[in-house]
């Protein structure tokens, strides 16, 4: 008689969250519900834990009493630092030394939203990549000229540290952190479960492109902006471009650096390819996706998505659409 397969025996992963007075609500509550999901998919992968200095409970920005929070933890596995905006005017001792005990010996550090100042505070991002909210990504850079802002990225990986953009990014992160530990598949649960796409590739932007273009203040400038966001397959070269605004290319060049911070065909890339991640998401095939969207031919799209993205057009479909 054949003995029944042995489960392998799960080792338990601890996470310490630092918290504290005025912490930013979701960016504690949205990693704490995919770990607990996360358990739910397979029992005892993880063991929470909220910290501060002092224990006892902390008052969330928005009010919420969070309870249960223990002043001293041994050694952890991974540290998660949530955000709050007051962090960017300044880290509080407290949350500097708790941060700094609990990475001692862990395997991974991580931030949410502005959490990344701490581990800048600590010195932790010097010579690294990192990201935060889009709001705060300026200040970072110029408070902590050694570390690497990235201040369009959802979530940067740079050694054992891990930094995601603001709020419910954070839940994209703590996503990325369950696959490394467990897999695709128990990611894709937890992720079906939430109700949420699936787990956004690092590189994905924090905006589109339309969103994150200021107004043009140029009547010509807008209407070319407005057509190549109604049109982004049409023929946007240069001078196209200038000539239905009726200036010269060298004019127009000289207008996007100077309010969109950007050139024409930067610009107008990242359009087709906001407009190539709807297409693939919506079903098309990369090279439907490719005309549709301007950008052509099947590796001009690779290439651009590597570029901007991180990854590959079959990768980004794989993570990022529900399943």
């Amino acid at each position: 008689m054949s003995k029944s397969p042995v489960e392998p025996q799960i080792r338990t992963r601890r996470v310490g969250f630092v918290v504290y007075d005025g912490v930013t609500l979701l960016d504690v509550t949205g990693p704490l519900e995919v770990l607990h999901q996360a358990n739910l998919v397979r029992a005892g992968m993880y063991e929470p834990v909220l910290v501060a200095k002092a224990g006892g409970q902390v008052t969330t920005a928005s009010g919420v009493v969070l309870a249960g929070v223990v002043a001293g933890v041994e050694e952890v596995d991974t540290v998660v630092v949530a955000g709050a905006d007051h962090l960017v005017e300044g880290v509080p001792d407290e949350v500097l030394e708790v941060t700094a005990k609990l990475a001692v010996g862990a395997r991974r550090v991580a931030s949410v939203c502005s959490g990344a100042f701490v581990l800048a505070a600590l010195g932790m991002l010097d010579g690294r990549r990192a990201t935060t909210h889009w709001r705060h990504a300026a200040a970072m850079a110029r408070q902590y000229p050694k570390v690497q802002v990235e201040p369009d990225a959802l979530h940067v990986t740079d050694g054992r540290y891990v930094t995601s953009a603001g709020i419910s990014a954070g839940i994209d992160l703590t996503l990325a952190l369950v696959e490394a530990d467990h897999g695709a598949g128990v990611a894709r649960a937890v992720a079906r479960e939430l109700v949420v796409f699936m787990q956004r590739p690092g590189g994905q932007s924090q905006f589109s492109t339309a969103m994150a273009t200021p107004p043009a203040r140029t009547d010509q400038l807008r209407g070319i902006a407005d057509a190549v966001l109604a049109d982004p397959a049409g023929d946007h070269s240069l001078p196209s471009l200038a000539a239905a605004a009726a200036v010269s290319p060298r004019h127009l060049t000289r207008l996007f650096q100077s309010e969109f911070r950007t050139t024409p065909a930067r610009w107008v890339e990242r359009v087709r390819l906001d407009r190539a991640q709807q297409l693939l998401l919506d079903g098309h095939s990369i090279t439907t996706t490719a005309r549709l969207s301007g950008l052509g031919s099947d590796e001009t799209l690779r290439r651009a998505f590597a570029r901007h993205l991180g990854t590959t057009p079959t990768e980004y479909v794989r993570r990022f659409k529900n399943v």
